[in-house]
C-alpha cells in the first residue's frame, strides 16, 4: 500500500511538472503573460453537440476553484484554446464570442471595444490551432493565434465580458467552465 502512495505521489508531482494530456493535446504547466508567469488552473473540452472542437485550459496567477474565487480574483487570466477539431470557420467562433458577450454582458456586448475584439479574429482555426486570450489586471485584453497577436484594446469592462464568455451565468460550455476550474 505504501509503495502504491508513493507511486500515485511520484506521478501527481510529475504530472504538474511536465503538464499533461487531454483529447491529444499536452498542455504546459505554465505559461508566461507580459512580465508574468501563469499557473495552470484546470483543463476542460468544448463540445459542440457530441463533437470536440477545442481544448481549453485557464491560467491563473493563483488557484481558483469556483466562479466566484474567479470573478473576485484581480490578477491576469489567461484562457488557451487549442483546437481538436478539422476545420473551425471564423465566422463560427466569432458568432460563439458575440453570443457569450451578448449572454452574459449585454451592456458590453455593443460597445466599440467589443465589436473591435471581435474583428480580430478573421482566421478559420484547424485542428493544432492555438488562440491565446489574455485578460490583464489592468483590464488589458489581448488575443494571439498561433502565437501572432491579433490585437489589444485595455477595457476593464471589456476583460471581465471576454472572461465571462466561459465563466458568467450563461456559459458557452457548463462542462468546460467547471473542467478549466478545476472541477
Amino acid at each position: 500500500m505504501r509503495k502504491l502512495v508513493v507511486a500515485l505521489c511520484f506521478l501527481l508531482m510529475s504530472s504538474e511538472a511536465y503538464g499533461l494530456e487531454v483529447a491529444g493535446v499536452e498542455i504546459a504547466p505554465t505559461v508566461s503573460a507580459g512580465q508574468k508567469t501563469l499557473v495552470l488552473n484546470g483543463t476542460g473540452i468544448r463540445k459542440k453537440l457530441v463533437i470536440k472542437v477545442y481544448v481549453g485550459a485557464l491560467y491563473l496567477e493563483r488557484k481558483a476553484a469556483s466562479r466566484e474565487e474567479l470573478l473576485k480574483d484581480a490578477g491576469d487570466k489567461h484562457v488557451r484554446m487549442t483546437f481538436v477539431y478539422k476545420k473551425v470557420e471564423k465566422e463560427k467562433i466569432v458568432e460563439a464570442f458575440a453570443e457569450g458577450l451578448a449572454n452574459n454582458s449585454p451592456d458590453v456586448a455593443q460597445t466599440a471595444d467589443a465589436r473591435a475584439f471581435l474583428s480580430w479574429f478573421t482566421s478559420d482555426f484547424r485542428a493544432g490551432d492555438t488562440v491565446d486570450v489574455s485578460m490583464g489586471a489592468d483590464g488589458t485584453v489581448s488575443a494571439a493565434h498561433n502565437g501572432k497577436i491579433l490585437g489589444t484594446v485595455r477595457n476593464p469592462a471589456l476583460a471581465r465580458a471576454v472572461l465571462l464568455i466561459w465563466f458568467g451565468e450563461k456559459p458557452a460550455d457548463a462542462g468546460l467552465a467547471r473542467g478549466m476550474l478545476g472541477q
